[in-house]
């Protein structure tokens, strides 16, 4: 029999948030892969995140159960995940190209100001991965 002193702190551990299982709180977006300098055809992803999850977490999920989706990113050790290539397209110094993330939501696009590996997408966000030229 359990001590009401034991029954009050194993009540307090359920109510204490924890981290979410995988399946539950999905929040939904979509992955838009453009190119701003051949102007080739938007390709639209859908995907998710989990609770506060990362935007690299949603790209790693939609590059495993879909074979029309892949990237590359190397780790900086100051900033973190620098995106390389998108669908087998990599930026290049020479030629001055790059990955940009910009995010739509609601009237407006944004340019975050953190990478793939911080940004925590909010529901129903579209997130564009946009080759460009700097």
């Amino acid at each position: 029999m359990m001590t009401p002193a034991l029954l009050s702190a194993a009540l307090l551990l359920l109510l204490l948030p924890g981290a979410p299982a995988e399946n539950s709180n999905q929040t939904p977006i979509s992955i838009h892969v453009s190119n701003s300098v051949t102007n080739a055809p938007i390709q639209t992803y859908s995907t998710y995140v989990v609770y506060r999850g990362i935007l690299l977490g949603a790209m790693r999920r939609l590059q495993a159960s879909n074979v029309g989706f892949s990237f590359t990113y190397t780790e900086d050790p100051n900033y973190g995940p620098f995106l390389e290539s998108v669908n087998g397209l990599a930026g290049c110094s020479a030629d001055r190209t790059y990955w940009e993330l910009l995010v739509n939501r609601a009237n407006e696009t944004i340019r975050p100001d953190v990478g793939i590996g911080c940004y925590i997408p909010c529901a129903n966000e579209t997130i564009v991965l946009n080759f460009n030229k700097y």
